[in-house]
Parts: C-alpha cells; structure tokens; sequence
C-alpha cells in the first residue's frame, strides 16, 4: 500500500540537481496558520524533503527557485540510514508532480519542446542557452505560424 500525499508550502532551499540531472530535490516549508482567541498565528513548521527523478528533476531544476510558493503530490517514502552507530530515519516526498501555487502567485508555463521522431537529443547536450528558445514559441507565434499554413 502506498502512502499517497498532497502538500502546498514554500520551496525552503535552491533545488539541488545530482546524478547528472536526472534527480533533483529541495526541502519544502508547510507552516499552517491557526486562529487564535486574539487573531491569526503562524503553526510549528513542516519541513519535508522533496524527491524528483529523470524529466521532472529537470524541469523542477529549471523551474523552482528558493521561496516560490509551490504544490507537490507523490509517494511519502522514509529514507533510513546509520551514522556513528545510531539509526537516522527522515521522511521524503517522491514526487509524481510539482507545480507553482496560483493561490499564492503568478506563473508562466512553457511547454517543453517536441522532438520530432527523426530528431534525438544527444546525451551530454544541456538545455537551450537561450531562454526564448528553451520555452518555444509563444502563443502569438503559434497563431501567425497557424495563419501561415492556412
């Protein structure tokens, strides 16, 4: 049986990008605010390290930074190690999605680009330089390349 969650927070750290690329992670802040008998207070904060594999690690690297309000769904999965003799265990967040809270902000997506079933991307060869051309065409160059073909 998995054990399936769904947390809304803030990006407490820069993601950290391993294993060239195809992992990537961060730890994410979930602090509730409670009401008070004399207002609004900030809760005990939760603090959860957020797990990304292969397209996604990608993606979240060029995507979240440190304090952008995000939402992440996936597996909880707890990470169990030794060190100096005694058992550390932690809690990490596999994530399936991740994405920018709208509740919290604005967000452009940028649809990654096809390749097309001739074309291969090479191995060791890293994302456009360019921003523009790693994010593709925009909504009004897609139009005018639809009137051009029309």
């Amino acid at each position: 049986m998995e054990a399936l969650a769904h947390m809304t927070g803030y990006a407490g750290s820069e993601v950290e990008v391993r294993g060239n690329g195809t992992v990537s992670a961060f730890r994410l802040a979930c602090t509730p605010r409670l009401r008070t008998k004399s207002g609004w207070a900030d809760g005990n904060t939760t603090w959860i390290e957020v797990s990304c594999f292969r397209l996604l690690a990608e993606h979240v690297a060029a995507s979240v930074r440190k304090g952008d309000a995000v939402m992440v769904a996936g597996k909880l999965r707890a990470s169990v190690w030794e060190k100096d003799g005694q058992a550390h265990e932690r809690l990490v967040l596999e994530a399936d999605t991740v994405g920018h809270d709208l509740n919290r902000g604005t967000s452009v997506f940028r649809r990654r680009p096809r390749l097309s079933s001739t074309e291969t991307r090479e191995p060791d060869e890293g994302p456009p330089d360019d921003e523009a051309e790693a994010a593709g065409p925009s909504q009004e160059e897609r139009a005018a390349q639809a009137a051009q073909a029309a």
